[in-house]
């Protein structure tokens, strides 16, 4: 990343300005696969965004005429099974990323996402559509079900959903998504800029502490059972009230006043 706080690769880019880091996949004349080296582009640029205080939303998004069309298939022939797993742990590790940076991230998804690149929508915190995109699994038809894609598919839109699209590899369009709560909203192409701007910027103007606390009790509870995510949560929600920002929030609120936030 350089003095502007902008970072390229022969197919990731990133910039951070007015608080949104935003990590672009650029190979579009491919359909921006995701090949070993731009996993873990992806992956470091994340892992940057995490550390950078300035950054308080993420958005990924994508050139060209799709989101991601998965994999690079070119990198997956006549290779070893060593080879090929570490093909998968770097996507695991672009995955992890997602959920372990303290910003919420959010997918801004144009035209095709699959496999993998469907994997990478449903793994981030919100996503939004273009009203032209689409979803599929396709593994299945070549012989290579799309195993790692279901682990984040299937906590997204439900085991029968999941299934059905893993198993059919039929493509899913954006009101589908939506329905099926793969995407939170599909809107027209000519407004996903603005949409996700907009969302990001409402985002950004709590307390990045706060979103950070909310987001990993997030993940730490919904598989939990019930009782266990009670406990779990209620230490959480203690703990987060007597930080800064909660108490400034809450005094803020109580006077009738903006709070001002120290994160």
């Amino acid at each position: 990343m350089d003095d502007n706080g902008e970072m390229t690769d022969s197919a990731v880019s990133s910039s951070v300005s007015d608080g949104v880091g935003v990590l672009t996949l650029d190979d579009p004349d491919r359909r921006n696969p995701l090949s070993l080296a731009t996993m873990r582009a992806a992956t470091e640029v994340l892992r940057t965004f995490g550390e950078n205080p300035e950054v308080r939303v993420i958005v990924i998004k994508a050139h060209g005429p799709a989101f991601s069309a998965g994999h690079d298939l070119s990198e997956m022939v006549e290779r070893t099974v060593d080879d090929e797993r570490e093909i998968f742990a770097a996507c695991t590790d672009l995955m992890t990323a997602v959920h372990d940076v303290r910003q919420p991230v959010i997918a801004q998804v144009q035209g095709m996402a699959l496999a993998a690149g469907c994997q990478l929508v449903a793994t981030c915190d919100l996503a939004v559509a273009a009203d032209s995109a689409r979803f599929s699994t396709p593994g299945v038809r070549i012989g290579l079900f799309c195993s790692t894609p279901m682990v984040a598919l299937s906590r997204a839109v439900g085991r029968k959903r999941a299934m059905h699209m893993l198993l059919t590899g039929d493509m899913a369009d954006a009101a589908t998504a939506v329905e099926w709560g793969l995407v939170n909203t599909a809107v027209p192409a000519a407004d996903l800029e603005s949409t996700v701007a907009e969302l990001a910027g409402r985002i950004g103007r709590f307390s990045g502490d706060t979103l950070a606390i909310g987001k990993r009790a997030f993940y730490d509870q919904i598989d939990r059972t019930e009782p266990e995510a009670y406990a779990a949560m209620t230490e959480v929600m203690a703990t987060n009230a007597v930080t800064c920002d909660a108490q400034e929030g809450i005094s803020a609120f109580l006077g009738k006043r903006d709070p001002v936030w120290r994160s």
